[in-house]
């Protein structure tokens, strides 16, 4: 896991605790779940198609990538 994020949507809705995963076909986003009484997580807010999920994703991963590079500029460069 690299990071937990939450995000707003319209400024009426909030989605909190969704992960940032590095998998092996690179980062993904895993949406907030709720371990089940079978021992199975369950998501307990996702989009409902992939169109929207690739987008959210698409948006959550480019702030993640920004993020990361505004961080490395504020570092103190080392010699």
């Amino acid at each position: 896991m690299k990071a937990v994020v939450s995000i707003t949507l319209d400024d009426v809705f909030v989605v909190h605790d969704i992960k940032i995963i590095e998998g092996e076909k690179g980062l993904f986003i895993a949406m907030p779940a709720r371990k089940a009484a079978d021992g199975e997580y369950k998501d307990i807010a996702h989009p409902i198609n992939t169109d929207t999920r690739d987008m959210i994703q698409r948006i959550i991963l480019e702030k993640y990538e920004k993020t990361l590079e505004d961080l490395n500029d504020d570092l103190p460069v080392q010699y």
